[in-house]
């Protein structure tokens, strides 16, 4: 493996589905694939072992607690020799291509961190991509990933047309992500106080606040088989998006951050 992208795949307790990516990978190898790193939170299914056996040309660290998404994708990032890094969810499937795809647009429109068109197992596009968080731009959101994964009912024209355009956008999921190394280590990697959720908006935020520009590009598509590794966290997974949301708008916008605790507390969520 001669190429300039170092992929890293964070895991926990998603035996079955790293397996299953991991040999999406290897069936077609990009052309830019300098090599893959697996960063294991600790889990307790044999994912290590599965990995070693199976792909001994991939790096494993196995890490002894869980550290939790971002940190964890840290521990790789900082270790990383190459120019470009991929972060991949241990819930995808990477059809032949698409990484080479995903690296060439990045390079074709100046960017420092892009993200494909991510799609379920029916096919349906998942809303991967979206402008910074705020109260008015989240219930955006929220309607935008509402209508665009209902079953049996196909999404209006105009957010289909939406989901269909390349363009810069403020973030993109990091389910699969395409990084600047230099420009993401500037900007600090991530911010480790997110255990889960919110930071790759976070990360996004950083790096277009050093002036690097974030892309979405359908070009190239990924599949995502959405959550996996939330569901092996066994219901655990809503108190962290809670403390992650929360961490987030202290550090964007503390105004916002009293009002969401107080909305938080009255619909009896527990932040500790």
């Amino acid at each position: 493996m001669t190429g300039d992208v170092h992929v890293i795949i964070v895991s926990y307790n998603t035996r079955a589905d790293l397996d299953t990516c991991l040999a999406s990978l290897f069936a077609a190898p990009p052309a830019c694939l300098a090599g893959v790193t697996v960063v294991d939170n600790a889990s307790g299914d044999g994912s290590t072992e599965m990995v070693r056996s199976r792909y001994p040309v991939v790096e494993v660290i196995a890490l002894t607690t869980n550290a939790g998404f971002g940190a964890a994708n840290n521990v790789a990032l900082r270790k990383c020799r190459q120019p470009f890094a991929l972060l991949l969810n241990s819930d995808t499937i990477v059809p032949p291509g698409a990484i080479d795809t995903l690296r060439a647009r990045l390079t074709a429109r100046g960017a420092v961190a892009a993200g494909p068109k991510l799609i379920d197992a029916q096919a349906r596009q998942e809303v991967s991509f979206g402008p910074m968080l705020t109260p008015f731009n989240e219930l955006v959101q929220r309607w935008r990933v509402r209508a665009a994964s209902r079953s049996g009912r196909p999404p209006s024209e105009r957010l289909r047309n939406y989901l269909a355009d390349e363009r810069f956008v403020d973030w993109i999921t990091a389910a699969c992500m395409l990084l600047d190394v230099r420009a993401a280590g500037a900007a600090g990697f991530f911010d480790e106080r997110f255990f889960m959720y919110e930071e790759d908006v976070d990360l996004c935020a950083a790096l277009r606040a050093a002036g690097g520009k974030v892309l979405f590009t359908p070009a190239a598509e990924v599949i995502h088989l959405r959550g996996r590794s939330s569901a092996a966290a066994a219901g655990s997974t809503s108190p962290h998006y809670d403390r992650s949301h929360v961490a987030f708008y202290e550090k964007h916008a503390p105004g916002w951050a009293v009002w969401l605790k107080l909305w938080l507390r009255l619909r009896g969520r527990r932040l500790r």
